[in-house]
């Protein structure tokens, strides 16, 4: 859905929920015909067609698949949505402006107070701070005032037919036919984002089906009602199943010493916090960090910016976002409804993020250096951060990892 509002939902470079073993099946190539119609409502009724009888031998009644995809719509939208999500470029200083907005913050403490007894329990059942909870509530939908207005249905067979990730969203076309099937919403009140992401928490169809719960104990799991009790429960019960650790934090804002060795800031060298402490890392905040875990240091703004020592639950909320911006966002957000201060570091607010294509780039020509990235899919994930420190150390620049407009004019250089 087109998102106005500064409290609407905030997901860059969201990672794909994989379909439960269930929900997958091998879809047989489609007939020439309905490949070749795509970008049409007669296309997409074609291509339900043909995938009608994959739904029912995947287990879905007749009933269910007629009446569910009676209504659905080809939605040039969706495509339009899909074909430039690549393009999302915001420094996460930007970012996390709106993500941790004063606005935001209020108002994830006045969600948490509301629902408090209910938070309280979902802590206390599965071992997720509710602050926690509340942020990626807060973030996925303004704490339920931003669900998503969009026919799920019809988002994801529009992107199931068409050739881009068809066998994914195929899948999670299978998983809502499968939720409709449970009887645990209708096709009208099935409701979402643009992706086929529902509810208060924005799950995906085939996460619901692994990992939603009834906590209201109606017999229902119902994420996309007003009350957020089964959807805040059920986000609590992802972040369980994928290790989450209570007490520990997501991560800690710390200050480096002078002489830090900045190849030492990789998501690959992990150490006690007494053992950083040692080497001079330091929460900005004061005091000493207790060795919840071996932790590594995160420089997402580079060597001018904030520095971060992020625990293994870092990598659990990963599971709901890969983006760091989104991670940081859940955690920063979670600490400032609890109570903490703001992040004290300042951030290089003289750069820019860098667009898909220079990011493209950038992969390309490190790769052709010598300093292989392995992809070159414009995400500047922990490869290509790899990839850029080994190239700042064979130059004599400061290893820090920040894919920078001035690191790209320095590798065409070369």
């Amino acid at each position: 859905m087109a998102q106005t509002d500064p409290e609407a939902s905030l997901r860059p470079n969201a990672k794909d929920a994989k379909p439960p073993e269930a929900a997958v099946i091998s879809a047989p190539e489609l007939a020439e015909e309905a490949v070749a119609e795509t970008g049409s409502d007669a296309g997409l009724r074609a291509w339900i067609e043909a995938f009608r009888p994959r739904a029912l031998q995947a287990g879905i009644r007749e009933d269910v698949f007629d009446d569910a995809m009676r209504k659905v719509r080809y939605d040039p939208e969706v495509i339009r949505r899909d074909r430039n999500q690549s393009e999302f470029t915001k420094t996460i200083w930007d970012y996390l402006e709106t993500a941790t907005s004063d606005l935001r913050i209020a108002n994830g403490k006045a969600a948490l107070a509301g629902q408090r007894d209910t938070l309280s329990r979902i802590e206390e059942k599965f071992g997720v701070e509710k602050e926690i909870v509340t942020a990626i509530w807060g973030l996925e939908s303004a704490y339920g005032t931003f669900r998503g207005t969009d026919h799920v249905l019809s988002s994801l067979a529009t992107l199931a037919y068409d050739a881009r990730r068809s066998a994914f969203f195929e899948g999670e076309l299978l998983g809502v036919l499968n939720i409709l099937q449970d009887g645990d919403t209708t096709p009208e009140e099935m409701t979402g984002s643009w992706a086929g992401a529902m509810g208060h928490t924005q799950f995906m169809p085939s996460s619901y089906l692994a990992h939603a719960v009834d906590f209201t104990g109606d017999g229902k799991r119902d994420i996309w009602g007003d009350d957020p009790a089964d959807a805040l429960a059920s986000t609590a019960a992802y972040l369980k199943h994928f290790g989450w650790t209570a007490g520990q934090p997501w991560g800690v804002e710390v200050s480096l010493p002078d002489d830090f060795d900045y190849m030492q800031a990789s998501r690959d060298i992990t150490m006690l916090p007494s053992v950083w402490a040692e080497r001079g890392v330091k929460p900005q905040a004061g005091g000493s960090i207790p060795d919840h875990a071996e932790a590594s240091i995160l420089l997402p703004g580079g060597a001018q910016g904030a520095a971060f020592m992020i625990f293994p639950n870092f990598a659990v909320i990963e599971r709901y976002n890969s983006a760091d911006a989104y991670v940081i966002g859940v955690g920063h957000l979670a600490d400032r409804i609890g109570g903490k201060g703001p992040i004290v570091a300042d951030w290089p607010r003289g750069d820019r993020a860098l667009t898909y294509d220079e990011r493209i780039e950038l992969q390309t020509r490190l790769t052709a250096l010598g300093f292989d990235t392995q992809k070159i899919d414009a995400k500047v994930g922990p490869l290509t951060i790899n990839a850029v420190r080994a190239f700042q150390k064979a130059r004599g620049l400061v290893p820090d990892g920040y894919a920078s407009l001035r690191l790209l004019e320095r590798l065409r250089e070369g």
